[in-house]
């Protein structure tokens, strides 16, 4: 049996090594970058044609109050060992926010931590972000932690199982290479160094992942057989909950640990922290995996390794080794379980079961913010069959209990605030969610999950097509979707009739301009449906959207004039989604007002308007449409 090795630190002038005899980490100190990470017959992974500051790096995207965003190099300026013994070491890099010193700088103290084990192969990362009493106000976009690998080693990249491939070099972006397209961060490649790869186009948000979707991604070098892997063992300190998307790889090769972000939200996103403000936040650790392999035929089977990696760490959370006082133990930690059930009369007499419900704790209070919570933690899990879950390892502390289920519209909040403390279990008992609803459904389009996957997603231009995306069940990351649109309904818009179209077929995922001659025009799509008789009341139309940028949306119901708009809301949404190749962002539910005057005995229209013209990129992704008649109806049938 191999005996494992001592754990040393060495210091070299203004370097520190660590060293567990599998990995070697140089860190500059005492700034705290990664300056070389020696692994598996490579003397650095890291990419020895960037800078010292720019291999290994924390960085940051800030604010202050009616300013421009800055960004930030995190580095440390005190060096300390936290703690080391023989199969031990943690490291620190510190910077102190000091109020009284004037001038602008990033309110906020950071603690860079680094902790190598024996006989791990790999590290853990993490960082301790601090607002001291005393600090100005500013606003946190994003933080983030990156490594840039070797470029001439590291081509294959892995995300998923299904999301892996050859990469573009970083020489393919340069302009004699690429061709740039209306998205800044998209490119056509025309002249890449590896020619299977001519007329693709690259866009790193093209290898974006939910926060519940992700978990490891990494990269994978030739010659040795070397695997990089960043492992999140918990989502609890990513911002945006469950299904905030964040980046993983791109072209560089980068690979990435995004712990809080604007992108597919926009400025929603953002922590807001007031003049004094205090606050901290433990970011991490998440896990740097390395693993090799001899034998280049069996590349893949680090992939898998890597895979069974992610659900060991997932086991051992929390760990039972970092030395912070911030980051808590188990037995610090409490639990919440119950049951969550939904009544919907016009569904079941009885109550359901919230099968396969996401449910989380969140500092949030308002009923879906828990979307645009940035400055706590976050812990969600999904029920099983019968409603029933439990949240463990939970930072005490005070939550708001929410939720949604697939095939209900709307957020679920628990009337009451969740209180846990240290070691208890809180028992919640049978939960009912009692989602929006007036009278029994006329007609509906989609399925409600929040995203607009069961719609029409149409085949990429092939000028611009990503192979990768090619007979994927996410063929909506491919480029320049939108236009296909109009390639779709050249000189009229979209028009879906009740129980003839086919939301899969005949209901293009994004409503966005149609382009014209020289410009992109408004466009309105109308929802044809017969009522076999009209009841006095109010019918609600229910709007359940997946996502919005920049839309000016208007509802008509029979005709397009005022008297006949029963719905406006202007300069809706900031998540880019559909130019950064997404199927949701941020979920909203509107609910609508028609009054039965409006409608008549057999065949009525409703035109949704995306009336700001001009724009290509504009969109709004529908998740579900629904028309509930007045519920005297019901009471009628009864």
């Amino acid at each position: 049996m191999e005996t494992k090795k001592t754990v040393n630190l060495i210091t070299r002038g203004s370097y520190v090594v660590l060293d567990n005899g599998l990995v070697k980490l140089t860190i500059s100190k005492p700034q705290g970058f990664l300056v070389a990470i020696k692994y598996g017959g490579l003397g650095n992974l890291l990419d020895l044609k960037s800078s010292e500051s720019s291999r290994g790096y924390w960085d940051l995207n800030w604010s202050l109050p009616g300013g421009h965003d800055r960004y930030q190099l995190l580095q440390g300026s005190e060096y300390s060992v936290i703690r080391m013994s023989n199969d031990y070491l943690e490291v620190a890099f510190r910077s102190t926010y000091d109020p009284s010193i004037p001038g602008i700088r990033l309110p906020l103290s950071v603690d860079l931590r680094y902790i190598i084990r024996s006989g791990v192969s790999g590290f853990y990362c993490y960082a301790i972000y601090e607002r001291p009493p005393g600090c100005r106000a500013f606003g946190l976009a994003q933080t983030r932690m990156v490594f840039k690998l070797r470029r001439e080693k590291f081509h294959y990249m892995a995300i998923s199982d299904e999301k892996q491939r050859i990469m573009p070099m970083p020489e393919d972006l340069v302009p004699d290479r690429s061709k740039q397209l209306i998205v800044p961060e998209s490119v056509l490649l025309v002249n890449p160094i590896n020619p299977d790869l001519k007329g693709e186009v690259d866009d790193k948000y093209q290898y974006s992942m939910d926060n519940k979707d992700g978990g490891v991604h990494g990269w994978i070098s030739s010659s040795p057989i070397v695997g990089l892997w960043i492992i999140f063992p918990s989502q609890e300190f990513r911002s945006g909950g469950p299904t905030k998307q964040n980046l993983t790889v791109h072209t560089g090769p980068a690979c990435l640990a995004m712990l809080h972000g604007t992108h597919y939200i926009g400025p929603d996103m953002l922590a807001h922290f007031e003049e004094g403000e205090t606050w901290r936040k433990v970011f991490g650790p998440f896990f740097v995996y390395l693993n090799s392999t001899p034998d280049v035929s069996k590349a893949n089977n680090l992939w898998i390794d890597a895979k069974r990696q992610r659900l060991f760490e997932e086991s051992a959370w929390p760990y039972d080794f970092v030395s912070s006082p911030y980051y808590l133990a188990a037995k610090e930690r409490g639990s919440a379980s119950g049951r969550l059930f939904v009544q919907d009369r016009f569904v079941s007499n009885s109550l359901v079961p919230a099968q396969y419900a996401y449910v989380g704790l969140s500092a949030a209070r308002i009923e879906g913010s828990w979307q645009t919570e940035s400055k706590g933690y976050q812990f969600w899990v999904q029920t099983d069959s019968d409603g029933s879950f439990t949240i463990n390892n939970v930072v005490p502390g005070s939550y708001g209990l929410h939720g949604w289920v697939p095939g209900f519209v709307g957020d679920y909040l628990n009337k009451e605030l969740v209180i846990i403390s240290p070691g208890s279990q809180t028992h919640l008992g049978n939960l009912i969610y009692a989602p929006a609803r007036d009278g029994p459904t006329v007609w509906e389009i989609g399925f409600p999950d929040r995203t607009a996957i069961g719609f029409y997603v149409p085949d990429v231009n092939p000028m611009y097509v990503n192979k990768l995306f090619l007979n994927s069940p996410e063929k909506y990351r491919q480029y320049g979707l939108w236009d296909r649109y109009t390639d779709l309904h050249p000189e009229s818009d979209q028009i879906f009739t009740i129980g003839i179209s086919d939301p899969k077929k005949d209901w293009f995922f994004a409503h966005v301009d149609r382009r014209g001659t020289n410009k992109y025009l408004p466009s309105t799509w109308k929802i044809n449906f017969n009522l076999n008789s009209v009841t006095g009341g109010i019918y609600k139309l229910r709007l359940a959207i997946a996502s919005a940028t920049r839309s000016d949306l208007e509802v008509y119901v029979n005709s397009i004039d005022n008297e006949h708009l029963v719905f406006q809301v202007m300069n809706l949404g900031t998540d880019n989604t559909v130019c950064r190749h997404g199927i949701h962002g941020l979920y909203r539910l509107f609910t609508i007002d028609i009054s039965s005057s409006l409608v008549i005995k057999g065949d009525n229209s409703i035109f949704l308007t995306q009336a700001r013209g001009g724009d290509a990129l504009c969109e709004i992704l529908y998740d579900y449409v629904r028309l509930e008649a007045p519920l005297v109806s019901a009471r009628l049938e009864e």
